[in-house]
């Protein structure tokens, strides 16, 4: 897949001096709540209105959106305020009444991400159209995955592409109900520089104290725009109450948000910048190398195992670990969160060291 700056003309289109604003209600509930909701957004920084129109949701009998109807909704609150707008399309038939109803901007959403099959049925009734095309993470914290249904977008022949980064599924219980997972965003930025990243802090969040700083952290990640969910009566929301903003909160928001320089040419600040990252470099081989050690010790406590006949896997004595670790961590400054990363995936490798050696002939 070849992505270049070309895909970013639908974004420089609008000529902004800030990141692209794309908000909205969570749903579209009635034709006065969208018109409503659009009006409030034309005095902010919102270029593109976004709403549910079809909701999949994960289990039957929650509301799953007005349907085709409320593109008619979008359309007259198009006409009223000269905002454009955004819906996401699951299949062929979505895709085909969002663009007679001619939708600016189509996502899809991470439910559809995870299947090859319902992105190509996608791909192929969107084929060659000029509206701008966006790709929401899978839910499964998965980069080729990601990548793939980008690239069946771009291979129908789609100009105008970018990506919603709303974060990932996870069993575990972390402060966000969906775990942003940065380095998969991080990667994927680094891979294709060119194709434009919006950011989804509403998914990502789950609820609205934490949605600032999610934002900012991706603005300072060098995210293209925010798509944030609003609704002048965010409790009453007949969907994702708690995730969503009012109009008001997120103009507030955008003056509060700073924007940093993606680079300086300043001397000064390169030579530190420099001897900053040299004393990273060092430290982290310094952790390469304290892992390859530990993992020897494991390979150790493997044979002995082995030659007593005892089961890999200790659960009192890995609870003991994760607890004194994450208590040692915090007089750190190191979050339980991060500490419980780290240490599941080290002790996953030492178990799989372990394995690997116990089932030796």
């Amino acid at each position: 897949m070849e992505i270049n700056n070309t895909q970013r003309k639908w974004l420089d289109a609008f000529n902004l001096d800030h990141p692209l604003v794309i908000a909205g209600p969570c749903s579209a509930e009635t034709e006065e709540q969208v018109v409503k909701i659009a009006h409030q957004l034309k005095e902010t920084d919102t270029s593109v209105m976004r709403a549910g129109i079809w909701k999949p949701r994960t289990r039957p009998g929650n509301f799953e959106g007005v349907g085709a109807i409320g593109l008619e909704w979008l359309k007259t609150a198009k006409q009223e305020t000269g905002l454009k707008l955004a819906t996401e399309v699951a299949n062929r038939n979505h895709v085909e009444l969002a663009l007679k109803a001619d939708i600016d901007v189509l996502w899809i959403g991470a439910r559809s991400t995870v299947s090859p099959f319902i992105v190509q049925e996608i791909a192929d009734a969107l084929k060659g159209t000029d509206k701008t095309v966006l790709v929401k993470n899978p839910v499964n914290p998965d980069l080729a995955l990601w990548l793939g249904a980008v690239e069946r977008i771009h291979d129908a022949d789609i100009k105008n592409l970018g990506v919603i980064h709303r974060g990932f599924s996870t069993y575990e219980k972390t402060k966000y109900r969906n775990n942003p997972e940065w380095q998969i965003a991080i990667d994927l930025q680094t891979e294709f520089p060119d194709l434009p990243i919006i950011l989804d802090p509403s998914h990502i969040a789950g609820r609205r104290d934490i949605i600032f700083d999610i934002c900012q952290t991706g603005l300072d990640l060098n995210f293209d725009g925010i798509m944030v969910e609003t609704h002048f009566d965010p409790d009453n929301a007949w969907s994702d109450a708690k995730q969503q903003i009012t109009p008001k909160n997120l103009d507030q928001m955008t003056i509060d948000l700073k924007m940093r320089k993606e680079f300086t040419e300043a001397t000064a600040f390169q030579n530190k910048l420099q001897t900053l990252r040299t004393q990273i470099d060092v430290v982290d081989h310094q952790l390469i190398d304290l892992l390859g050690k530990r993992m020897k010790i494991a390979d150790d406590i493997g044979r002995l195992k082995k030659k007593n006949n005892v089961a890999i896997l200790q659960a009192k004595r890995w609870n003991f670990v994760l607890d004194s670790m994450i208590e040692a961590g915090a007089e750190h400054n190191l979050s339980e969160e991060f500490i419980t990363k780290i240490l599941k995936a080290i002790h996953e490798e030492s178990i799989s060291h372990q394995h690997k050696i116990i089932s030796e002939y």
